[in-house]
């Protein structure tokens, strides 16, 4: 009977808990679904730039599920950057040069794969091949790795400020700070400045470690992937403070997670957003972490500066100011000044 009371009183728990009964319950089916749209996509579709190329080939190449367009001038590079290509081939006297975006080593190998593939008897294996980022030898890890860094920095500094918030909330704490006559602005702007220093100490020893010890491709400046990381945290933490104001406790502060951090690594750039359903891709526009990720691999992967990692900077920034505003709405919650 002493059993079956605590049995009993374990039920209760979970019925007077509805968030966490919710959980339970849609949580997985929300993530299953989602895993379901994301791997059901269609095929990755290489895009290839020509210029003198032969019809037979350019052909094969479609036939063989490229989308192949013509060009007038032997540009690779520029046409590669402008156009979004994958690759470039030129044939000028029977002789083929292929310049490679290089970014994404899997892609890369599937597109030289399906030239290779295409080239008529006789021109296969006798390309000269060039890459306008990365090598040969790049490794898939190469092309991962600054999206780890913006996962890894989004999610602890998440987890790590939300939990703490909350345990100054559940305290008395904050209740106790709230007593003076301090404006729910400094409330916020002080936290936000002090939780700030060490999740910027975290992203700074972060994106070091993985440049310096794991050998992650660095082609661009050190300084745009200290920004980027600051941002992120940044926006990770003032989304954490916010979120904790609806939790009551740390089990509900980690039932944010599946809701909030596995989506946004799902859109982050793990997989090719390029392949899913438009109405999916749409969805990644509200995720922080994706600009984040885009950014680290302009600047770790492709060299690129400022022109072309502003609007994720802008982005991030514009998160980051949104959560850090409705904070301060939030802590309505606790009590009215």
């Amino acid at each position: 009977m002493r059993v079956m009371a605590i049995v009993i009183r374990i039920i209760q728990q979970f019925f007077r808990d509805k968030r966490t009964l919710a959980l339970m319950l849609v949580a997985p089916l929300f993530i299953l679904t989602l895993m379901h749209f994301i791997f059901d996509s269609e095929a990755y579709t290489p895009k290839i730039g020509v210029h003198g190329a032969p019809e037979q080939l350019v052909a094969a190449l479609e036939k063989n599920g490229a989308e192949v367009e013509e060009f007038s001038k032997n540009a690779g590079k520029d046409y590669i950057e402008e156009k979004d290509l994958d690759a470039f081939l030129g044939v000028d006297q029977g002789k083929q040069e292929i310049l490679v975006e290089g970014s994404d080593p899997s892609v890369s190998k599937s597109v030289l794969g399906l030239i290779q593939k295409s080239a008529q008897p006789g021109q296969q294996g006798k390309a000269d091949i060039s890459y306008v980022h990365g090598s040969e030898e790049m490794s898939s890890f190469d092309y991962i790795g600054p999206v780890l860094i913006g996962v890894f920095i989004f999610f602890f500094v998440f987890l790590i400020s939300g939990v703490s918030f909350l345990r100054e909330r559940t305290s008395g704490t904050l209740d106790r700070i709230m007593a003076t006559p301090l404006k729910r602005y400094e409330l916020v702007l002080g936290y936000v400045i002090g939780f700030g220093i060490f999740t910027t100490f975290q992203a700074i020893l972060i994106s070091a470690f993985s440049i310096s010890v794991l050998d992650m491709m660095m082609e661009g400046s050190y300084y745009y992937v200290l920004l980027i990381t600051f941002l992120l945290a940044m926006t990770s933490l003032t989304l954490g403070t916010l979120l904790s104001a609806f939790a009551g406790n740390e089990l509900q502060m980690f039932q944010f997670i599946p809701l909030i951090i596995v989506p946004q690594v799902f859109f982050s750039g793990l997989f090719k957003l390029e392949t899913m359903a438009e109405w999916l891709q749409a969805i990644s526009y509200a995720m922080p972490l994706k600009y984040g990720a885009d950014a680290l691999q302009d600047i770790m992967i492709r060299g690129n500066g400022w022109e072309q990692i502003a609007n994720d900077v802008y982005v991030l920034l514009g998160f980051a100011v949104l959560f850090l505003v409705l904070n301060i709405f939030a802590l309505k919650k606790v009590r009215r000044l």
